[in-house]
């Protein structure tokens, strides 16, 4: 145990929507600040809210012991954003300087921010104000730039794949076609990965313009080869109508199309809960182990992030607004197109 280190306080906040893997951070977290470097652990609640609400608590050893395999965060999350300016009457607060106020108060010597997207750009402004910050990258949509890996999202897409594979006995006992909504606003991650681990027949992405036209010709055909149901796997921020869901608006173009029989399965928030599956935990132990070794080699300004196998980390200035969307010339769908899986697309 490091005497400069020994006495060390630190924060531990989670924000925005919930994955699993969260508290197997905050355990990577916890447990390497506390038993390899001596210091003191404070968990935030509720976000960054917590930190403008002096919502705060002491962490010990105990209260990190049985949460690895627990679904969401023992810390509470809200999708407080400290820095978007204030719409409507009444007075401002400058919530960015209560934030740096109350960061001084409790005394920390460094805050670990645990989120997605747009956590990393506010634990990135906030660094600016003079915090010293950690980043650890969580989401399902597996979007957040910098990082070839988020934790939460192998989970996600063991759920997905799964409810992929019970639809499969369906769809072939009523010979019908089953469309399936997954997560995935702007980047189509979980689509693409689930789509093809669950054998889906067509995977329709956020990054790929599909065409109405080629939709039902692609399902046409398969019906005409006497192939008795089709698959298609949907990410929920693909192009459509304002304010209707994805497998809804595919399904009636299908319907109105094609005339073949065709379901619509929207999975939502079942694939943000439960336990984390083991990659999960081990990836979100490394992240927060990794989170803690920085902080004491007092680098600060960096989200913790993996490229190829190793666990690095990148200046969180450098990620700012943007977002890892799938490449449409990737690998993967190279390869699957070899194998007929359609993209709704002329290629």
């Amino acid at each position: 145990m490091s005497q400069k280190t020994k006495g060390m306080r630190i924060g531990i906040l989670t924000a925005g929507g919930d994955c699993p893997g969260i508290n197997a951070a905050i355990r990577g977290v916890g447990k390497t600040a506390i038993l390899e470097y001596g210091m003191e652990v404070i968990g935030i609640s509720s976000g960054f809210l917590g930190l403008i609400n002096k919502e705060y608590f002491p962490l010990g050893e105990d209260d990190l012991s049985g949460i690895l395999t627990h679904g969401g965060t023992i810390l509470g999350t809200s999708r407080e954003k400290p820095f978007k300016k204030k719409d409507g009457p009444g007075p401002r607060i400058d919530k960015p300087k209560l934030i740096k106020k109350h960061y001084d108060e409790l005394g920390l010597h460094a805050l670990v921010c645990i989120g997605g997207n747009g956590t990393q750009r506010t634990a990135s402004l906030l660094a600016e104000e003079g915090l010293n910050v950690v980043g650890l990258p969580k989401t399902i949509d597996n979007d957040v730039w910098g990082t070839d890996i988020t934790f939460g999202f192998d989970s996600a897409l063991w759920i997905a794949t799964e409810s992929i594979d019970r639809l499969h006995s369906t769809a072939n006992s009523h010979k019908r076609i089953m469309v399936i909504e997954v997560m995935g606003h702007h980047a189509g991650w979980l689509a693409l990965y689930s789509g093809i681990a669950g054998g889906g027949d067509l995977i329709l992405l956020p990054e790929i313009d599909y065409s109405e036209a080629i939709i039902a010709d692609y399902l046409e055909n398969r019906a005409r080869l006497k192939k008795p149901y089709s698959i298609v796997v949907v990410a929920e921020g693909i192009s459509r109508p304002e304010k209707q869901p994805a497998a809804q608006y595919i399904g009636q173009v299908i319907k109105e199309k094609t005339g073949l029989e065709t379901r619509e399965t929207i999975l939502g928030y079942i694939q943000r809960g439960g336990s984390p599956s083991p990659m999960d935990r081990i990836l979100a132990t490394r992240y927060g182990a990794t989170a803690v070794e920085m902080i004491a080699q007092e680098k600060f300004g960096v989200m913790v992030a993996t490229k190829g196998n190793a666990i690095t980390s990148v200046p969180l200035k450098e990620i700012g607004e943007k977002l890892k969307t799938v490449p449409t010339d990737h690998p993967l769908i190279r390869k699957a197109r070899n194998m007929d899986i359609c993209f709704g697309d002329q290629q």
